[in-house]
Formats: structure tokens, C-alpha cells, sequence
């Protein structure tokens, strides 16, 4: 099972968000990264930039590598509607996340984990893929013999009391239901996933057409995805795709 185990702190600071949860490197050093820091000139960035930070923005915030992010993508273009709404949907819909939104553990990075470690059961079993996708009217509960762990009880403990509109949560069980999937004025993450493009790239629908058209051509030929294939993800992901 793949995942991301690179510096953290450094990618905070290159969106200027604590996407991982509270970074006390952010809160001291609230800049971009690198020798020279806010000395530096930075150029301006272009749409395909804005839109491909946007798209890592996202795959870091939900713990996905490429790979993973682009068979996430692919589910999303085959349902019906805005790709890009759909596309965090699916993200929301994965079960270290919803471990996660529930409160059982305090980053998704410790939701993995315990994902990983059976200690979540999903409708009365045990089940160890953080990526598995639930369905609406699943029930995710600690396994009765993991509700003793400290670090469940004190995430739980610090747990907002507010909890989301699509989530149900039970106390006494420990435990909580999948109500729908959330739209995507219901989900707090920061990404912007549709912005006008400007008239020389031809508009928002010729910009996907035309990404997705070379994403495919690309993911044909051996090998794991390309920048190509990345540009083609931050567009649609972020520009959205008529169904």
C-alpha cells in the first residue's frame, strides 16, 4: 500500500496551508520554501500553474499519489455532471476520510493507520483499504476491542462538536453512518475546483476536451502518469466536465 512520506511542513508552506492539520513551521515561517524565501522573485503564474496547484493541492490534502489520483479522476468522468464536483465526492467518500470527518482520528494520515490496523469495522466488518468507498447508509464503528486506544479516545475527546450534514454520529456505539454524499458547498477544504479560462486557451469546455483528449493518449503508452497527464487532471479536476 503506497502513500506519501515526504516532508510535510514543506508542502504547508508551498500553499500557504496546513493541509496536514497544525504546523508549527507554517505559523513560524509563513512563506514559500526554498534557500532565499520571500527575497526571491517569483514569476507570475500562469492558469495552467493555478489549476495545477489546485489538482496537487488536492491529491496531498487526501493523502493520494498520482496513480491513485488519476483512477479517482477516471471514476469521476464516468458518472454523470461536473467531473470535478464528483471528483471530490469520491475523495470524500473514502473511508480514512470519513474515519477522519468522524472524529475517530485527529489527521487522515492517523485514519489510515488505523484503517490499516483493523480497528474500523464497516457495517459490523472489519475492514483494512483506507481507500475502500463507502456507500450511503454504511455504518463505520470502532472494533469493539480498539475503543479502549488512547489515541481514539483523545481524538475523540477533542473532536469539533459540530458535526457534517452528511455524517451521523452515536456516542454511546461509537460509531457512525454515511448519510449521502456531500455536496460541494458542505465540504470545507479550500480548493477551488472551477475558475473561468481565458479566451486564448478557448474557453473552459475546449480546455478539458482537449486535456482529457491528450491525458488518455498518453496514458496508453507505458509507464506511470506524465506531466502531461497531470495537466490534463489539475484542468478537469478543477475546470469541471459537463456530463
Amino acid at each position: 500500500m503506497a502513500k506519501y512520506i515526504g516532508p510535510k511542513s514543506k508542502i504547508a508552506r508551498r500553499f500557504g496551508e496546513a493541509i496536514y492539520g497544525a504546523d508549527k513551521v507554517l505559523e513560524k515561517r509563513n512563506f514559500p520554501p526554498g534557500q532565499h524565501g520571500l527575497m526571491r522573485k517569483r514569476k507570475k503564474v500562469s492558469e495552467y500553474g493555478e489549476q495545477l496547484s489546485e489538482k496537487q493541492k488536492a491529491k496531498y490534502t487526501y493523502g493520494l499519489l498520482e496513480k491513485q489520483f488519476a483512477r479517482t479522476y477516471e471514476a469521476a468522468s464516468r458518472m454523470g455532471g461536473i467531473t470535478g464536483e464528483n471528483l471530490l465526492k469520491l475523495l470524500e467518500c473514502r473511508l480514512d476520510n470519513v474515519v477522519y470527518r468522524l472524529g475517530i482520528a485527529p489527521t487522515r494520515a492517523a485514519a489510515r493507520q488505523l484503517v490499516s490496523h483493523r480497528h474500523i469495522c464497516v457495517n459490523g466488518n472489519v475492514v483494512n483499504i483506507p481507500s475502500y468507498s463507502l456507500r450511503v447508509g454504511d455504518v463505520v464503528s470502532v472494533r469493539e476491542k480498539s475503543k479502549s486506544l488512547e489515541v481514539i479516545a483523545e481524538s475523540l475527546s477533542g473532536a469539533s462538536k459540530s458535526r457534517y450534514a452528511w455524517l451521523e454520529w452515536d456516542g454511546a456505539t461509537m460509531s457512525g453512518k454515511f448519510l449521502q454524499k456531500p455536496e460541494r458547498e458542505e465540504i470545507p477544504e479550500n480548493i477551488i475546483w472551477q475558475r473561468p479560462v481565458s479566451a486564448r486557451l478557448g474557453g473552459a469546455a475546449t480546455c478539458t476536451a482537449a486535456a482529457m483528449r491528450l491525458w488518455r493518449r498518453r496514458a496508453r503508452s507505458p509507464g506511470s502518469v506524465t506531466r502531461s497527464g497531470t495537466a490534463a487532471l489539475a484542468c478537469l479536476a478543477l475546470l469541471g466536465k459537463a456530463g
